[in-house]
């Protein structure tokens, strides 16, 4: 027997609700046959001119809307929260959890039979694939793409990347403050997210690997017409979807989820799909846990894009884009069904590399055993991260002394300073930044190298904190340190002068203080008084998981496929 559509609870009884349900529908002009039954098909839309990746997605959901209808469904939009990543102040990572939010509880209220989640932007992809999974009907992702490739004077720049080598070639007086600000204009040529392989095109990557998208949904450029014919690709197959009962929780398995591990190893991508990672596999009950990061150590990196390589997005979706990636690591992929509703092996058939420079063979790669490294230590005891393919290798085994900046603001008000008391084989600690602390784990950790050192020609150092960094970020950075210091974790008790040893080979991160000093220093520490004390970000700070667990919500663990049973009328 055919499952009863969700949508008929609505939109299907012939009764006062119905009369409701249906008839404040018509008064946009829908006709008696789009309620005949047919499925319907929500458009979930992260459009936002404060968030400028996405502000081509009014493009993509009409040509989402013409596949839906195509294939004899009725199309209906509908908006959520939308997350600018260079737009919202302190962070983005704030809101995560408050768009998972409002897509779940907006999936859950609203009568449709499956959804196109619309996003892009570093935070609106993630958070929206939690809601939708914690709702678990018929899903599938269409990204915004990525931005045209930046210019300035003949050569190609890359959002981000560029920025934080401009602005320090800036702070050594390599570059004037006229050639900085005239890239300005040259960086971002087109609507899309960054055109580097930052934290948008590493979970649009991570998203096709584990097949939540349409094959080549992750690379292909937010203005070129076969992102469009994507969409509407896409409206047809979530019809289909919708009649073969496919859902995330089919699709979002724990292999899907070590295909993700091993992909974001041979694209470089981001340090953020770590904890994007974990939260969703919360939301679906996937046993997924820091240590299973490491199954990517040993794949090599193959996609030769900044910030661990040299080109951009464009480039990689013209040298084939994710599908040659995962013919090139199929032998380590694992069997896991996708949205096309076979395994993810189709995704590679006939898949080919038009530029091996771009995309490197595995007999040639850009960087060997390149994947995410997890330390543990007396300093984080339940884990932290680096990127060994955005690292120097010889500060990837370094030991040195500290230097501790407490906050963000002692760290923008010294920074700069000519007495700065430090040497390149310093290592820099900024407390203060992790997900109660900040709040919102703000990408704030590659600290920008001490001005004196700039001048000097000083490039990298190591650096240690509870924030995150941009995926566009470079640099020998170890981040989410956890328990963060504002939730009393090792961090907290650094003081300037403690020895700090790194050890990416052997996943270590220690401080190098005795145990009864760190007893003393424990029972006279406090936390920092809260930021906010209302509102959401309460909610949140009240509420909110290590980076280790992902940084949800506790509450939000998990799912609810209860149907909603009570009428508002």
């Amino acid at each position: 027997m055919t499952k009863p559509r969700r949508s008929a609870a609505w939109y299907g009884k012939l009764d006062k609700d119905g009369f409701i349900h249906r008839s404040w529908m018509k008064n946009q002009g829908f006709p008696d046959h789009a309620f005949d039954g047919r499925p319907i098909i929500g458009i979930c839309n992260t459009w936002s001119e404060l968030t400028p990746c996405n502000s081509g997605l009014r493009v993509l959901a009409e040509a989402v809307k013409r596949g839906v209808w195509e294939a004899g469904g009725f199309p209906v939009e509908f908006p959520v929260t939308s997350l600018g990543e260079t737009q919202m102040k302190p962070t983005a990572m704030l809101f995560r959890n408050l768009l998972a939010m409002d897509v779940e509880e907006c999936i859950r209220a609203y009568g449709i039979d499956g959804v196109v989640l619309l996003g892009g932007c570093d935070k609106t992809t993630p958070g929206q694939v939690m809601g939708a999974a914690s709702v678990d009907i018929p899903s599938i992702v269409v990204s915004s793409g990525p931005m045209l490739n930046g210019k300035w004077r003949g050569k190609d720049i890359g959002s981000g990347t560029d920025v934080w080598k401009f602005s320090e070639a800036v702070r050594a007086g390599d570059m004037t403050l006229q050639d900085f600000m005239a890239a300005e204009s040259g960086m971002s040529r087109s609507a899309g997210v960054c055109m580097t392989m930052g934290t948008a095109s590493t979970m649009a990557s991570l998203v096709e690997a584990m097949g939540l998208s349409l094959p080549t949904n992750a690379a292909l450029p937010a203005v070129d017409a076969r992102r469009t014919a994507l969409a509407h690709h896409t409206g047809r197959r979530i019809v289909e979807m919708v009649e073969e009962d496919l859902k995330p929780s089919d699709i979002l398995t724990r292999e899907s989820f070590e295909n993700a591990i091993l992909t974001n190893a041979a694209v470089g991508g981001s340090t953020n799909a770590v904890v994007h990672l974990l939260a969703i596999a919360g939301r679906v009950g996937v046993d997924l846990t820091l240590a299973d990061i490491e199954l990517g150590r040993d794949i090599p990196l193959l996609v030769n894009c900044m910030p661990s390589g040299k080109y951009l997005m464009e480039d990689f979706a013209y040298a084939g884009g994710v599908p040659a990636v995962l013919a090139q690591i199929r032998a380590h992929l694992r069997p896991a069904q996708t949205v096309l509703g076979g395994d993810i092996s189709a995704y590679s058939d006939g898949a080919e590399i038009f530029n091996d420079d771009v995309i490197r063979p595995l007999s040639n790669p850009v960087k060997p055993a390149a994947g995410l490294r997890v330390l543990r230590g007396n300093l984080a005891p339940d884990g932290a991260i680096v990127k060994p393919s955005a690292a120097t290798d010889a500060l990837l085994e370094h030991e040195g002394l500290a230097y501790v900046f407490e906050t963000i603001e002692q760290l923008k008000a010294e920074i700069d300073r000519e007495d700065l008391p430090v040497t390149p084989d310093t290592v820099l600690v900024l407390k203060g930044c992790g997900p109660k602390g900040y709040p919102g784990m703000p990408e704030v950790g590659n600290m920008p190298i001490p001005a004196k050192l700039v001048k000097q020609g000083v490039r990298d150092m190591v650096r240690v904190s509870d924030a995150r960094m941009s995926g566009t970020a470079f640099g020998t950075v170890v981040l989410h340190v956890a328990p963060e210091a504002q939730a009393g974790g090792p961090l907290a008790l650094v003081k300037t002068g403690d020895r700090i040893r790194v050890s990416a080979s052997r996943g270590e991160l220690t401080l190098l203080v005795d145990d009864a000093e760190l007893a003393t220093r424990r029972a006279s520490w406090q936390p920092d008084p809260a930021h906010y004390t209302r509102g959401y970000a309460k909610l949140y700070v009240d509420h909110v998981l290590q980076a280790d667990k992902g940084a949800d919500l506790d509450f939000l663990v998990g799912k609810d496929t209860r149907p909603v049973t009570r009428e508002s009328h």
